[in-house]
C-alpha cells in the first residue's frame, strides 16, 4: 500500500479535523466496500449453514457427542453453537 500525505488529498477544514484526532501517525482509512471476513471465499455462508444444520440435528435429540463426531468439531465447539444465543 503506498503512501499517501493527508494534505495532498484532503480538504483544509477536514484535515484539521482529522488533526484533532490523530497527528504525526499512520492512519488507514478502509475502502467502504470492503467485504465481511469469508464473504468473498463463501466460507461465512458455509459456516452459517453447517451451524444452522447442527442446531436443527441437536433440537431433534442428537447427543453433543454424536455432533462432535458427524461434524469433526470438539465438544466444546458444538456447545457454543447449539448454546450460543442470536443476537
Amino acid at each position: 500500500m503506498k503512501y499517501v500525505s493527508a494534505s495532498d488529498v484532503l480538504p483544509d477544514d477536514l484535515l484539521l479535523e482529522i488533526q484533532k484526532y490523530v497527528q504525526g501517525q499512520i492512519l488507514y482509512i478502509p475502502s467502504p466496500s470492503r467485504k465481511k471476513w469469508g464473504q468473498k471465499s463463501g466460507q461465512r455462508k458455509f459456516l452459517l449453514k453447517r451451524n444452522t444444520e447442527i442446531r436443527q440435528l441437536f433440537q431433534q435429540g442428537m447427543a453433543l457427542d454424536q455432533l462432535s463426531s458427524s461434524f469433526c468439531l470438539s465438544h466444546d465447539s458444538i456447545k457454543k453453537i447449539v448454546y450460543r444465543t442470536k443476537k
